[in-house]
């Protein structure tokens, strides 16, 4: 099971648009992009992913970048088991 990793429109004002194309180079992962993940509160405040339905968020993109990686690394941790 890869890690999937959703990223609002509405948010890419917040510079969440590079960390979603840069996130789509990584063929280990699915990157999907929404109209609209219905968290508009969060949206506006800041950048912000939901990596496999949870939300991840943080003051800039670049430090959403290190948090979403943190979250598939420690997800990837829990389900090893499975593999």
């Amino acid at each position: 099971m890869r890690p999937i990793v959703e990223f609002c429109t509405n948010n890419m004002h917040h510079g969440t648009d590079r960390i979603m194309r840069k996130l789509e180079e990584n063929p280990e992962l699915d990157v999907i992009e929404y109209g609209c993940l219905g968290n508009c509160g969060q949206c506006y405040m800041e950048p912000y992913a939901l990596v496999n339905g949870e939300i991840v968020a943080a003051e800039t993109p670049d430090e959403l970048y290190e948090a979403i990686l943190a979250k598939i690394k420690e997800w990837e941790e829990q389900f090893s088991w499975l593999e």
